[in-house]
């Protein structure tokens, strides 16, 4: 199953190297890693996709929590969450395809964002299925280059990290239903 995580860590050098290494020394394929700064300047937030069960996934959570760095972790996959993937392809597309190619971009909500003479670049943001979607129907053209840059997963409603922060148990291991092994 694909869990989507969501931590905030100190903006600092050297914490993303800490973060991917953990999941390197417990043999996890991270799926997506997305890094970005929040609202607060020292406060970056991560992404993290990676296939996990229940039990691995609680024990992602209590490993990242170790780390010096991290402020606060959220496992979102079972939570409502708005989910965004932006890619940017490049299509073969000679005069006579052109129009073809930039209908189908329309039919996605993508955008033409490039135009030279053998190419068109289309810009498109939305669900991981739609942008897979969009790659085949327009892999008959021929995609010379592709660029990803991996989800990134944001909470519905008006939940912050101030206040999952103070709901937040002192000792992770305190919360209920939760198992710790290392």
């Amino acid at each position: 199953m694909l869990n989507t995580f969501v931590v905030y860590v100190e903006n600092k050098p050297g914490v993303l190297t800490r973060v991917a290494s953990l999941f390197r020394r417990r043999a996890y394929n991270i799926d997506s890693l997305t890094v970005g700064r929040t609202e607060k300047p020292d406060v970056s937030r991560m992404t993290i996709s990676i296939e996990a069960d229940n039990d691995q996934a609680r024990r992602i959570e209590a490993n990242l929590y170790k780390l010096v760095n991290v402020i606060l972790v959220e496992n979102i996959t079972a939570e409502p969450a708005i989910v965004r993937d932006l890619a940017m392809i490049k299509v073969a597309a000679a005069h006579d395809a052109r129009s073809h190619v930039l209908e189908l971009a329309s039919v996605f909500r993508g955008r033409v964002i490039d135009v030279a003479p053998e190419s068109l670049t289309i810009e498109i943001t939305g669900t991981e299925d739609k942008i897979d979607g969009l790659i085949e129907v327009l892999r008959p053209f021929g995609v010379l280059e592709m660029v990803r840059t991996g989800i990134v997963a944001m909470r519905r409603g008006t939940r912050t990290m101030q206040a999952a922060t103070s709901n937040r148990p002192a000792d992770p291991a305190a919360a209920e239903n939760f198992s710790q092994s290392v």
